[in-house]
């Protein structure tokens, strides 16, 4: 899918804030209300924009640890690290979770109302995974930062292929 300059300035606008009108969106690119409802349907009919969201501070409904979580398997061997990618996105704890290159096989952005809530579920997670070989956890004390914000090119015409994506 190729996108123009403005699919770009509107993508860059509803990841700042998705609860801009149709209008106020169309005067900021130069478009109607309706011009801009149809680009941005065709955006998320391609998968462009994944999903609208709004950010919410853990600790305001009581999840009051945030952690990283590396976990590193004994093998890796496709169906594990298949079954793990399954499983991690069913995990209501799991905030984030990405399959890396490097010494960990895994990173988990995970949040427990307290300790004893992520000890469970550290407990619960090497006992359904059995081929954990190490799981290192990074307690994060500050939240300087937290969102999805992708930087998008101001160029004439960016290309985007969803291959890979």
């Amino acid at each position: 899918m190729e996108l123009d300059r403005i699919d770009a300035h509107l993508l860059d606008l509803v990841q700042r804030n998705n609860r801009l009108a149709s209008e106020q969106l169309g005067a900021k690119v130069g478009l109607s209300a309706s011009g801009v409802q149809r680009r941005l349907k065709r955006l998320r009919s391609a998968g462009v924009i994944e999903a609208d969201v709004s950010i919410i501070r853990p600790k305001a409904v009581g999840r009051n640890v945030t952690a990283l979580v590396l976990i590193t398997f004994e093998r890796g061997r496709a169906d594990i690290i298949d079954g793990f990618k399954q499983a991690m996105r069913k995990v209501t704890d799991v905030m984030s979770a990405f399959c890396v290159a490097g010494q960990a096989d895994f990173v988990l952005l995970v949040t427990a109302n307290d300790v004893e809530s992520y000890e469970d579920f550290t407990r619960r997670l090497v006992g359904e995974h059995p081929n954990i070989k190490r799981l290192e956890t990074m307690i994060i004390l500050d939240r300087v930062k937290a969102g999805f914000t992708v930087p998008i090119a101001s160029v004439a015409s960016v290309a985007y292929s969803l291959r890979g994506a």
